[in-house]
């Protein structure tokens, strides 16, 4: 255990009451959940797009559903606090059915494929598959929200930071894993080894979070006191959006986020489609994309332990960002694959840096009655304006690439590629306009000469 100690990152988390060797356990259903989103925005959407020809708007609106209900995790959190099941259990009822939703979702996923190759059932395919693609996401949001509350229900309140940081560690991890083990079996890719795949996903998924579960939350244990009633939620919320730094800070956090995820429905799809990889290569795209965030998630953490100013991190990963969406863009006319691997890195390493600078800066705002509804208008915003951005990219791809194959476009630009690089151009754009809006932020910041944020780094929510 002290080896552990010595490389895992935030292995500090541990506890006379919860060590590490159960934090990793209950960590395993961030890995289930990191599996699932695997084959949700790599595989499935790069063998829906290219393999079986459905819209790139169409695949991106399915991808975007799950993302759009994100702000109910709040709801989700408050039903697990109030929750009392038959056996004593507050948190694991909800765990257990956000498991059987993600596993009813990857269960359907195989058939509505199949219906999806057969001409004549299209239509009923591409309905099965939002059905699956909206279970999968609902259970994935059900399982982490009352995960991340069980561990902090277990975890001493002056480790629950840092309990939270070491579980997104593990979600970055188990997705970079689950990406190099789908993509290799996938190298020899055909319709029943997908199938496959996913059935196996789905059954992994059970026995993931079972284990996780075992023995972690106690039956019976008493609910904590109520806490005297404070102000109303609509009091609260309107001393918080009067507030002119909140409000542009919101507005960056909603841009950049945007910027970050138009591509997400369209990376693998670029990949196979104008670069010619396959499945199996297209899903470690995924893989390089975990590996970017979690060196970035890293980067940022050292950067604020050692007082570094959360606004000027989260401009760094804009940078980041900007130069990584250049890398993509000019993997096609290069027909360079490393290029392409290195700017899905890159986006993962500008996307950790960002989230998790607005969200530290977020978190220094929230003080008091507020902190709860500033982290929730944080997660909102951040999840929103991601969900719409995904289905407008596949939507501008879509109509882009039809412009460019009628031949509507100038000379050199009527290409296949064309669809894609539009949306790249876009994200530039939107990251640039995030910059903007965090610049006198940032000057404020250092008119104001605040003292730095220095200490231990941790986590209140996931930066997601």
């Amino acid at each position: 255990m002290q080896v552990a100690t010595a490389w895992l990152p935030f292995a500090d988390a541990a506890s006379a009451e919860l060590p590490l060797s159960r934090l990793l356990r209950l960590a395993l259903f961030q890995v289930s959940v990191g599996m699932a989103a695997v084959l949700l925005t790599g595989t499935l959407n790069r063998v829906m797009i290219v393999e079986l020809s459905i819209p790139a708007g169409l695949v991106a609106t399915i991808i975007a559903i799950p993302l759009l209900v994100a702000p109910l995790r709040a709801l989700i959190g408050h039903k697990s606090d109030t929750h009392r099941s038959v056996l004593g259990w507050r948190r694991v009822p909800y765990i257990w059915l956000g498991t059987l939703l993600q596993f009813g979702g990857l269960a359907i996923m195989p058939f509505a494929l199949l219906l999806m190759s057969d001409p004549d059932h299209v239509r009923l395919g591409i309905a099965f598959s939002a059905i699956a693609f909206l279970l999968t996401g609902l259970g994935l949001h059900t399982t982490q929200t009352a995960g991340l509350a069980l561990a902090t229900d277990l975890a001493p309140q002056d480790k629950r930071p840092r309990a939270v940081a070491l579980l997104y560690v593990m979600l970055l991890a188990g997705t970079m894993l689950a990406a190099l083990a789908i993509g290799s079996l996938l190298v020899d890719f055909s319709p029943t080894r997908l199938v496959q795949v996913i059935q196996g996903a789905a059954a992994l998924s059970l026995v993931l979070n079972l284990v996780a579960l075992w023995k972690q939350e106690p039956r019976g244990s008493s609910r904590m006191p109520c806490d005297p009633e404070g102000p109303s939620f609509a009091t609260l919320w309107r001393a918080f959006v009067a507030e002119e730094r909140t409000a542009r800070l919101l507005a960056a956090i909603g841009i950049g986020a945007a910027a970050f995820a138009m591509q997400d429905a369209l990376l693998e799809p670029y990949g196979g489609e104008i670069l010619g990889l396959s499945v199996g290569s297209t899903t470690m795209l995924t893989g390089a994309w975990a590996a970017g965030a979690l060196a970035g998630f890293c980067l940022a953490g050292r950067s604020l332990s050692h007082g570094g100013d959360p606004l000027r991190l989260a401009g760094t990963g804009l940078v980041a960002g900007i130069a990584a969406f250049l890398l993509v863009l000019f993997a096609a006319p290069f027909a360079s694959i490393l290029l392409l691997y290195a700017g899905a890195f890159a986006i993962g390493l500008g996307l950790g840096l960002f989230s998790v600078g607005t969200l530290t800066e977020t978190m220094v705002r929230a003080r008091g009655e507020g902190a709860g509804l500033a982290l929730g208008a944080w997660g909102a915003v951040q999840a929103s304006c991601a969900g719409l951005a995904i289905a407008i990219g596949g939507a501008l791809r879509d109509a882009l690439s039809h412009t460019a194959s009628a031949g509507g476009l100038s000379g050199a630009l009527n290409t296949p590629a064309a669809g894609y690089a539009g949306v790249y151009i876009i994200e530039i754009m939107l990251l640039l306009a995030a910059l903007v809006a965090l610049g006198p932020l940032v000057a404020r910041r250092r008119a104001d000469s605040p003292q730095p944020i220095a200490g231990p780094f941790g986590l209140c929510e996931f930066p997601t």
